[in-house]
């Protein structure tokens, strides 16, 4: 995956992709103490867009006062500048979007109040995560032996960069394993989330997701969740146990990085007829034109650069 750019943006700087490096010894490096977003602009018949801008740079700013921050040198707007800025300087129209809030200079003693946060935000070109073949196919993916976070341990509301840790040790053994993703139980044992996506089950034709408790609250999950009722199913936030899994109609997850994609097969089952469901590319087909400005109805989701 290239992540090449002509500029990278530096606390207020667009600087050289070359030279946009932090000291070894930045304390977020060691600890994990930073928070990130996951962003995708699109190219639409107005130009590039950002999709849901406002709603992801609100999230960046919870994650970093769930994190501990106290005060922030930049607001909502001017982060939200700063991304189309960055965007516009490397003259890309369809990228991946990564602003990043890191701890730097202190925070030695494990205290966030010792440092002082610092921001960065770098644009590459990326197409989809999982493949464009995933979106006809659907994915295999597995229970992981790694459980998702308890709430009161890791603080699931924020993307914290060390929580990630986490997905990058289930996402590695199911890969290792021949699968493409990892389905993570929450600490009682039922359905949360994938390493880096939002899930939902249909069955006899009402969808069910995970209540928000344990998991991240996902942009493009609200999104999926507002087409899928806008196209008139039922969807129900509760719990879902493995077995629920194995004997759904369909199972799909979602995700900025992922976007919509179908699972065709949990733990060596075949989920429906084995590959993306009617419900999950109905719902896809909806996305993938609102993501691109051409429903007139969801526009509001697209932040145009021009």
């Amino acid at each position: 995956m290239g992540m090449e750019s002509k500029f990278i943006w530096m606390n207020g700087e667009m600087v050289p992709f070359e030279k946009a490096t932090i000291h070894m010894l930045t304390p977020a490096l060691h600890y994990g103490a930073a928070v990130f977003e996951g962003i995708r602009a699109y190219n639409t018949d107005k130009g590039p867009a950002v999709f849901r801008l406002k709603e992801h740079i609100e999230r960046l700013l919870d994650s970093a006062r769930v994190l501990g921050f106290r005060e922030f040198p930049w607001t909502v707007d001017q982060v939200s500048e700063a991304i189309r800025e960055t965007v516009r300087v490397n003259g890309f129209k369809d990228c991946y979007i990564r602003p990043l809030m890191y701890l730097d200079g202190g925070g030695w003693n494990l205290n966030v109040d010792s440092g002082k946060p610092s921001l960065a935000i770098a644009v590459w070109e990326w197409n989809n995560y999982l493949g464009d073949e995933a979106l006809e196919k659907g994915i295999r993916a597995n229970i992981s032996s790694f459980t998702r976070h308890h709430p009161n341990v890791m603080m699931t509301k924020a993307k914290i960069s060390g929580n990630y840790a986490n997905s990058i040790l289930a996402k590695t053994e199911s890969q290792r394993l021949g699968f493409e993703e990892a389905i993570m139980l929450d600490p009682q044992g039922y359905i949360a989330e994938c390493t880096g996506e939002n899930l939902f089950v249909v069955r006899h034709g009402k969808i069910i997701t995970p209540s928000t408790a344990p998991v991240l609250e996902g942009i493009t999950r609200h999104s999926i969740h507002t087409i899928a009722q806008d196209l008139g199913y039922r969807i129900l936030e509760q719990p879902i146990s493995r077995d629920q899994l194995y004997i759904a109609d369909e199972v799909f997850v979602c995700g900025t990085a992922a976007e919509c994609i179908g699972l065709s097969e949990i733990d060596f089952r075949k989920i429906g007829d084995g590959k993306s469901g009617r419900i999950t590319r109905e719902i896809q087909n909806v996305y993938h034109d609102a993501i691109r400005g051409k429903i007139k109805k969801y526009e509001g989701w697209c932040d145009y650069l021009e």
